[in-house]
């Protein structure tokens, strides 16, 4: 059932069942953030391999950022944008929640998030042939298990809403399991570079989490959902670095 609340809540799969789900099974399906990774993974993965018999690669890799966000209902890139505009400005932390809570998108997250899928974009098609599908299933599991470590490590802003609800599920031992989950990917699909590319998104998690704490005086849902996106993005730029310079044995 856990399982199944992870699916439904980081995905727009449909599922058999419809019931309400208690604030500890919410909480609970931490855990399995970097299992539902790797089925978004999989699934850009048949995608990328159907879309590439009809479609030069370039339009190929748009598509798949195109699914990537309908699959996910968007949730991620919503948390992005309104980061963004909660970010921008000298306002206490009270008057930034509420810029963020604000329906209408600002110009700071509309810029924000068309950089953020520029950037997104150019690292995807920047990727070797031989390294996409790794990278297909990297990208989603490490950034969920991102978001399961800024749960686990920092304090959630407000004691309420779905945040806190995860934050009251984030116990060691589900953060040690989604970690050895996303761990063993990382190392089975990469190797050495995989480790190393976990690694580096943890440095940048930490230091993400740590300005947004201080702006936010805490993380929150949207804070959360900013943290995948931009871990997504990193992976990619980290297995281009690795690639086109050939460290680490990528190429």
């Amino acid at each position: 059932m856990t399982f199944l609340t992870a699916l439904r809540f980081l995905t727009i799969i449909p599922l058999p069942w419809r019931r309400e789900v208690a604030p500890e099974q919410v909480g609970r399906s931490l855990t399995y953030f970097p299992v539902v990774g790797i089925i978004i993974g999989f699934i850009l993965v048949g995608l990328n391999w159907l879309l590439a018999l009809l479609l030069p690669p370039a339009v190929v890799n748009a598509l798949l950022i195109v699914c990537l966000a309908v699959l996910t209902g968007g949730l991620h890139l919503d948390g992005f944008i309104d980061t963004c505009d909660g970010i921008a400005g000298h306002k206490p932390a009270e008057a930034r929640w509420q810029v963020m809570h604000d329906s209408r998108a600002g110009a700071f997250g509309i810029a924000g998030v068309v950089c953020l899928l520029l950037v997104k974009y150019a690292s995807l098609n920047s990727v070797p042939g031989n390294l996409m599908m790794a990278t297909l299933v990297l990208m989603p599991v490490l950034s969920r298990w991102a978001i399961v470590y800024a749960i686990f490590a920092y304090p959630c802003a407000r004691p309420s809403g779905l945040g806190y609800t995860f934050k009251l599920g984030a116990s060691r031992l589900r953060f040690v399991i989604a970690t050895l989950i996303a761990l063993a990917m990382a190392v089975a699909l990469s190797r050495l570079a995989g480790l190393a590319i976990m690694v580096a998104i943890w440095v940048i998690v930490v230091v993400m989490a740590a300005y947004l704490k201080r702006k936010f005086s805490g993380l929150g849902g949207d804070t959360y959902g900013a943290i995948n996106e931009v871990a997504e993005v990193c992976v990619l730029i980290f297995i281009c670095l690795l690639a086109h310079n050939q460290w680490l044995w990528l190429a």
